[in-house]
């Protein structure tokens, strides 16, 4: 799947077959946080730990969210939400 075919598939009401972090970043892309963050909560990785970081800057809880960058091995973006979005799908798409 490409990055463009991610962001079309937000029109429709389902979700692709998609692994559970694309996923997560599927259901934000809708706007529905709480499932986004369902789905990660208790996943374990450095790829799981930046989209629940991400969820977390979101969220606008800062600390968590450096707690969950620091788990990632990441640092916290001085960028936009979307831009960070879209490098986390587009970095997930290649896995």
């Amino acid at each position: 799947m490409t990055f463009t075919q991610f962001k079309e598939s937000l029109q429709q009401a389902t979700p692709p077959s998609l692994n559970v972090l694309l996923l997560s970043l599927w259901h934000d892309g809708k706007g529905d946080w709480e499932k986004a963050h369902d789905l990660v909560n208790d996943l374990e990785g450095k790829d799981a730990a930046w989209v629940h970081a991400y969820l977390h800057r979101k969220e606008g809880d800062q600390s968590n969210a450096s707690y969950w960058y620091h788990r990632a091995k990441a640092n916290k973006p001085n960028y936009s939400l979307e831009q960070e979005w879209e490098e986390i799908v587009i970095e997930l798409l290649k896995t």
